[in-house]
């Protein structure tokens, strides 16, 4: 089994003054062919056109491309809410992404994944009770993520879970939040001011 280690640390806030590397975009400072896209994502993301579509407005095509993969991986998937949540708190994690955690953290248990689990991935350890297909997601994505391949076991063990589709859906899920963890890293960006941060900053 693999165990629940991480090579990240934990995003830094910036500095007090520092000037945000990304400042926030508004609807109308956007080029009038990205309005629309604008328009579409304020009304399904809870953090309006902050948080990673703030970065990602800045590269409009790019922007509406990654929209609407979002909108089937996240809302249209093959893969349970349960085990959906579960792997991209998975990438968060290993990340150690503040944004990331924060916004599917709540997510995750509303769609059943337990406190537990949940929990116990936080603190870096492999998760206790895990039902069976939560088992098999976080062995194949640590897997990948650790080794950066599957073993034969794995896979057939996921395959069986999962099926063809599910199975291409989670690596799918998992490998567009690492992807959005990098866009956030690149940001520094930070969960809305006075929210407590899922993971300890150094101070050095």
């Amino acid at each position: 089994m693999v165990a629940c280690a991480s090579v990240a640390i934990a995003q830094t806030p910036p500095q007090a003054g520092e000037p945000k590397r990304f400042p926030q975009l508004t609807v109308e400072q956007l080029p009038a062919e990205a309005q629309p896209l604008a328009q579409e994502i304020i009304k399904i993301s809870t953090s309006g056109i902050g948080g990673p579509y703030n970065i990602m407005l800045r590269s409009p095509v790019y922007a509406d491309r990654m929209k609407r993969l979002l909108d089937y991986l996240r809302f249209n998937t093959s893969v349970p809410a349960r085990l959906n949540e579960f792997a991209i708190l998975i990438q968060g994690n290993f990340w150690k992404s503040q944004v990331e955690w924060s916004a599917h953290y709540p997510m995750a248990l509303k769609a059943g994944l337990s406190k537990e689990v949940a929990d116990d991935l936080k603190n870096g350890i492999r998760p206790r009770n895990m039902q069976p297909d939560e088992d098999v997601v976080y062995d194949l994505l640590m897997e990948m993520n650790q080794t950066h391949e599957v073993t034969d076991a794995t896979f057939a063990r996921a395959k069986a879970l999962l099926g063809e589709q599910q199975l291409v859906d989670l690596v799918a899920v998992s490998g567009t939040y690492v992807t959005v963890a990098m866009l956030l890293s690149l940001g520094k960006v930070m969960p809305p001011e006075g929210k407590p941060l899922p993971y300890p900053v150094s101070k050095n």
